[in-house]
């Protein structure tokens, strides 16, 4: 989706935002340049990523050096590039490990304004986190953790602060409310997502224990890394996640930036450990070593094609192999179709729901045609290659939809189906002509 918006002319690109994901028109329109400059290329689209996640990694140590000292931030560093969400976004073409990076770094810039309560730093952090939500607006949630750091003597600037950041950002939010059918795929909050972060919660409150306890103060800001840690990990995901009872809008990914909580947590802690006893110091370090083996076959999966929700090349090939020349193809989501930017070859078969195409629609995925004449294009073809998602999806219930999906079962049998990464292709024909 990236490659396929970002490549185009920049006229076009902001006409397309002015209908349609506009949340992310600020990365697009950063990826058009970079790719003006580098070119279109797999690695020219990660590379933001990549980079972003290691400027992060070092914010995170750097927030745990200014709270902890040296060897906390070290570690807290540490365990935030082995958190398997950050490897994942580092090597996604998107925008979370940008918004990852500047609100680690807003987050430092307000360890400093705290320290040192200076028009300057106050600045920085105003202008680090705008950026942050100006490429994905739900960053705004770090406010909530902020608020919770900010010492009360603090409070009225922190306020105004945060006000021009919201004042900032409302233009985009303004213009994203419009565009809200583009998360009407989102399922409410499953329970696995509950335990998994209710888990992972319990680890944050446990490290936060340990971190907190026993310690003498070497700085104006000691102590506080544990407040700043439990907001940072506990209160963008709950929040989200409490919005999403209303309408359903939470993904991990878009509170990444959370993760560098936990790793401050984590990072504090062990260090903490290692300042006690000979014994308990070996047990702490066999427990890291065991805890990183125990990553690294997820780190090795989350680097095959097997990992992503959707492997547009490799459905790519299948449908080059299934279609023939006259073959019908409908689409039963018209996300499916974002499969043509990963194959550089002309398309096979016939869209036959397609109207207009993404360009000259100024959309993501093209237009289509009227129920109607898309129920007499169907029947009129003898054989008809379905791409639809798997089963546990989310299922369109559109006018559209409804007639791709009745004109199909009254009419056609399935002659095979076929299961790539993200995608179930079916083949259907006229009974008898399987």
């Amino acid at each position: 989706m990236t490659i396929g918006l970002a490549n185009r002319d920049l006229p076009d690109v902001w006409q397309t935002l002015g209908h349609i994901d506009a949340v992310h028109g600020l990365y697009y329109l950063l990826m058009h340049g970079l790719f003006g400059i580098l070119g279109t290329d797999v690695l020219v689209l990660r590379l933001p990523s990549v980079l972003a996640a290691a400027v992060a990694a070092a914010g995170v140590a750097m927030i745990g050096l200014r709270l902890a000292g040296a060897r906390a931030g070290l570690c807290a560093g540490l365990v935030f590039v082995a958190l398997p969400g950050v490897q994942r976004y580092a090597q996604e073409g998107r925008s979370y490990a940008l918004v990852c990076a500047l609100v680690v770094w807003a987050t430092y810039a307000l360890v400093r304004a705290v320290e040192r309560d200076r028009r300057g730093i106050w600045a920085a952090y105003a202008g680090l986190l705008l950026a942050a939500c100006l490429l994905h607006e739900l960053a705004v949630l770090a406010l909530a953790a902020h608020a919770l750091f900010v010492p009360r003597e603090m409070r009225r600037t922190f306020v105004g602060t945060a006000v021009c950041v919201v004042v900032g950002l409302t233009p985009l939010v303004l213009v994203s409310m419009r565009q809200s059918t583009q998360v009407s795929w989102l399922d409410a909050t499953k329970p696995d997502e509950y335990a998994h972060f209710s888990l992972m919660a319990g680890t944050a409150l446990a490290a936060a224990a340990i971190a907190g306890t026993g310690r003498r103060a070497r700085t104006a800001c000691e102590g506080t890394l544990v407040v700043l840690g439990l907001g940072l990990f506990l209160a963008p995901t709950g929040l989200l996640m409490l919005l999403s009872l209303a309408k359903p809008l939470y993904l991990d990914r878009y509170v990444l930036y959370g993760s560098a909580g936990l790793a401050l947590l984590l990072g504090a802690a062990f260090d903490r450990v290692l300042r006690r006893g000979r014994r308990i110091r070996a047990g702490a370090v066999v427990a890291a070593v065991v805890a990183c083996a125990a990553l690294v076959p997820t780190a090795l999966d989350l680097r095959t094609p097997a990992s992503r929700s959707d492997d547009m090349t490799a459905l790519a090939a299948v449908l080059r192999e299934t279609v023939r020349p006259d073959d019908g193809v409908v689409y039963l989501s018209v996300k499916r179709r974002a499969w043509e930017l990963a194959d550089p070859g002309p398309a096979r078969g016939v869209d036959l729901a397609r109207a207009r195409g993404p360009l000259t629609s100024h959309s993501l995925y093209g237009t289509e045609v009227a129920p109607g004449e898309l129920r007499a294009r169907i029947l009129a073809r003898h054989r008809i290659v379905v791409v639809a998602s798997p089963s546990g999806v989310t299922v369109e219930d559109s006018a559209m939809a409804r007639v791709k999906r009745d004109a199909l079962a009254g009419h056609f049998d399935v002659c095979g189906k076929r299961t790539v990464d993200g995608s179930v292709i079916t083949v259907y024909a006229h009974p008898g002509h399987c």
